[in-house]
């Protein structure tokens, strides 16, 4: 994996560089972080969407435009700009790119049962990492990438790594501590939105269910590098509890 990082901070250099010295210098604004940060993610979704699988769907894609602009509308920081999009085929799945491009399988959507409580949840978990942070620091922090990030940018290796192992790093590279995190707020700017934030309950308890003998569903990589849902339900619930309180 080390080479395709290499390669990735080969092709990510400059915008890497100038975001790392922006968030360390007193001068640079939250305004240009944002600006740079969204340069890098348009890069990475440019690739992503010439490695994930075809077959948009409208309906799909109506559903989680209506959904995500309306969490995007309480998004404290007016700087961030989000956009989401759906994808066709695989198992179920969502991806945060840095600069807020949100990609989500229509499997999700499916696992999801098309409930817009339950889709505003997803949504809002993803994008949490990208308000926080998190989506860009994976890509700043990487040693790899950071050392590759002193050298001319060549064109074309993101997508081969991609390709190899780049996707599976994107939605497996959360610590469960992270994933913690984006619950506790996404689960906030669900109820700040006006969805049902005990959608994500719900969900949760489903899923437990699904992935228990005997019907064992294999939900794939997505879910299992999040922490356990009985952990998640009690972090969640405790956000209700003084949410209402």
């Amino acid at each position: 994996m080390g080479t395709f990082l290499y390669n990735l901070g080969r092709r990510l250099g400059p915008q890497v560089r100038k975001a790392r010295w922006i968030w360390a210098s007193v001068t640079g604004t939250q305004a240009d972080a944002v600006k740079l940060e969204n340069e890098v993610g348009r890069d990475l979704a440019y690739e992503m969407r010439a490695q994930l699988p075809s077959g948009r769907d409208a309906s799909a894609e109506e559903t989680l435009r209506r959904i995500g602009c309306r969490l995007a509308g309480c998004v404290a920081n007016r700087h961030r700009t989000f956009s989401f999009e759906a994808v066709g085929g695989g198992p179920p799945n969502a991806y945060a790119l840095p600069g807020g491009f949100i990609f989500v399988t229509q499997s999700l959507l499916e696992l999801c049962r098309w409930d817009e409580d339950e889709v505003a949840f997803v949504l809002a978990h993803e994008m949490a990492h990208v308000i926080r942070g998190h989506a860009m620091k994976r890509i700043v922090s990487n040693s790899a990438i950071s050392a590759a990030s002193r050298i001319t940018p060549m064109r074309g290796p993101l997508a081969a790594w991609l390709r190899s192992t780049g996707i599976k790093l994107l939605e497996n590279a959360y610590s469960q501590d992270l994933e913690s995190q984006a619950d506790r707020l996404g689960v906030r700017l669900a109820a700040a939105a006006r969805f049902d934030p005990r959608a994500a309950i719900t969900l949760l308890s489903r899923l437990a269910r699904i992935t228990k003998p005997p019907q064992a569903l294999d939900l794939g990589t997505y879910f299992s590098s999040h922490p356990p849902y009985d952990t998640r339900i009690r972090d969640i619930n405790n956000v209700l509890g003084k949410h209402q309180a």
